[in-house]
């Protein structure tokens, strides 16, 4: 099986083998969102038994919550190909017309971000996933025609921080589609102690409950600050993880015992020590703190929602009575 992956330019080479290596490669390796592989073996099976590609899967949530994974892990199922690309980069009708038609009977394309295909390629992949058909118009003006290329059976697996975003023609041609939840503390628990045997490292049973608590109950979250404790154990101490060593990693990464981290206490204290605890509007919260609007409504504020350290309101965000108490300011 062939995999062809468009990788980020922002992520370092050895950061990239690193997540490459802690990716699950099959369902039952897979940590947590029980209920999704449950209806993913279902699926996987049943299109096996008719020998045909399994029916286009659309997958939504927070980032780091296994997405991308999955789509390997089908791939891997299925064994079929893999192309992988991002929405932003489909900049052009050609490039999607050049990938489509370079595909083989039963390969699976996964788009990650496909809420930012622009809707030009949305149009080509309506007729695409529908007919499995490609319609390429030549010429210009009058002289302009269509051209309806067949394509093979494959299957496309998008992946969205934002299903809201994703306009329903295009969703709606998905057969199914999976919400992935953040996790419980038992299961990062068990993503941290899985990814901890694969790369070697000791670490004892406190220790895992620290970084768990830590982790935003995200597992990419969980590998990054397992993979930074590591390498202060292995600077600072003999490299195996103690309570001790991981209680001076978070102080050094700014994390505190509920996973908030520097960006976290300035949104909070911004709105507490400079708004009254708000209303704040996002874009007005957003220009206090020198973050971008969609950094912190995608990145920052689910979490604070889950902790309940913040409320949205039709008047803007306003931090919680938590809040106050977490950071030890008066209400």
């Amino acid at each position: 099986m062939d995999e062809e992956r468009i990788t980020d330019p922002q992520i370092k080479p050895d950061e990239q083998v690193f997540d490459n290596n802690l990716r699950p490669q099959c369902l039952n390796d897979f940590v947590g969102q029980t209920k999704i592989k449950e209806s993913l073996n279902i699926l996987l099976e049943a299109a096996r038994k008719r020998g045909e590609p399994v029916e286009h899967i659309l997958f939504y949530g927070n980032p780091g919550l296994g997405k991308t994974t999955l789509a390997h892990i089908i791939s891997k199922e299925m064994q079929a190909n893999i192309r992988v690309i991002a929405g932003p980069a489909l900049g052009r009708v050609g490039d999607l017309a050049a990938i489509l038609s370079n595909l083989e009977e039963g390969d699976i394309l996964f788009i990650d971000e496909i809420h930012r295909v622009n809707k030009m390629i949305e149009e080509i992949l309506y007729p695409a996933m529908e007919e499995y058909v490609l319609d390429i118009i030549v010429g210009k003006g009058p002289a302009a025609r269509t051209l309806r290329l067949n394509l093979p059976k494959f299957t496309l697996i998008g992946a969205t921080t934002k299903l809201s975003m994703l306009s329903a023609p295009l969703r709606d041609r998905f057969g199914s589609h999976y919400h992935l939840n953040f996790y419980e503390e038992d299961e990062m628990r068990e993503v941290i102690k899985r990814s901890a045997q694969i790369l070697g490292v000791q670490i004892d049973t406190e220790s895992i409950s620290a970084i768990a608590n830590r982790a935003r109950k995200t597992p990419r979250v969980a590998n990054r600050i397992l993979r930074r404790v590591r390498d202060f154990s292995e600077v600072r101490s003999d490299g195996k993880i103690t309570p001790d060593i991981a209680k001076e990693s978070f102080n050094l990464l700014g994390i505190d015992e509920k996973g908030l981290d520097g960006v976290d206490r300035a949104i909070l204290e911004t709105l507490i020590k400079k708004f009254a605890g708000g209303p704040v509007g996002l874009n007005t919260l957003s220009a206090a703190t020198s973050e971008e609007m969609e950094t912190i409504e995608t990145i920052y504020e689910p979490f604070l929602l889950q902790l309940g350290f913040l409320n949205r309101t039709p008047r803007g965000r306003i931090a919680t009575h938590l809040a106050y108490e977490h950071l030890k300011l008066n209400n």
